[in-house]
């Protein structure tokens, strides 16, 4: 395999993962009411948690991720902190022309949150995460260096493009748009709130 294929390979698996709608999207969308640039921050918070995790998986750290405890303490705080989120973007509802300006700060620390309480980010790392980079070393440092940044490149364009449409259609539609997408952003949390939960207390018992 060429490292040109590869690098095609990782980019339509890492979009197949980003796009998939989630915890994050569902924040994308939500804070992209407050500003254009919201996803960007949210890549940028994410890609802080992201990148120690590569390099770390790239010297042999990825078994960690499979560790019971490691899989469900991530299940159980991130279920509560999509709760928190979730109950925070229904009291947002009615508040919806805030500035964004006093919002630009939480956004990358949201990225951060949702990585961290993730559990299927990391399981996505353990399984699919592990080969791309094992098939990213062949072609050395160098190889890893660029798939690592290419896959960020597909958080970062994604979220950003989310962010930015969420802005516009709020501005377009107006007030009500914005108080449907927030609803709805705020129901997808919920959802995986308690998937997460529920993940956490059937692994605990299961494998305990």
């Amino acid at each position: 395999m060429s490292f040109l294929t590869f690098l095609l390979e990782a980019v339509l698996i890492s979009l197949s993962g980003v796009m998939a709608p989630g915890p994050m999207t569902a924040v994308t969308i939500g804070k992209g009411n407050e500003s254009p640039h919201a996803g960007a921050l949210i890549a940028i918070g994410h890609g802080i948690v992201e990148f120690p995790l590569m390099i770390s998986i790239f010297y042999g750290f990825g078994y960690l991720l499979n560790l019971f405890y490691v899989k469900v303490v991530t299940a159980f705080v991130g279920g509560l902190f999509l709760l928190v989120m979730a109950v925070s973007m229904f009291r947002s509802i009615k508040q919806v022309e805030i500035s964004s300006s006093k919002y630009t700060h939480s956004s990358m620390i949201a990225g951060i949150l949702l990585s961290l309480g993730n559990p299927y980010f990391f399981i996505w790392w353990a399984t699919v995460g592990v080969a791309l980079i094992l098939r990213s070393v062949s072609f050395g440092v160098l190889g890893f260096l660029i798939f690592a940044l290419l896959h960020w490149l597909c958080d970062f364009l994604w979220c950003y493009f989310l962010s930015a449409l969420s802005f516009k259609g709020g501005r377009f539609f107006g007030r009500r748009f914005q108080e449907i997408v927030f609803a709805m952003c705020g129901v997808l949390l919920l959802f995986f709130s308690g998937k997460f939960i529920i993940d956490a207390v059937r692994i605990f018992f299961i494998y305990g």
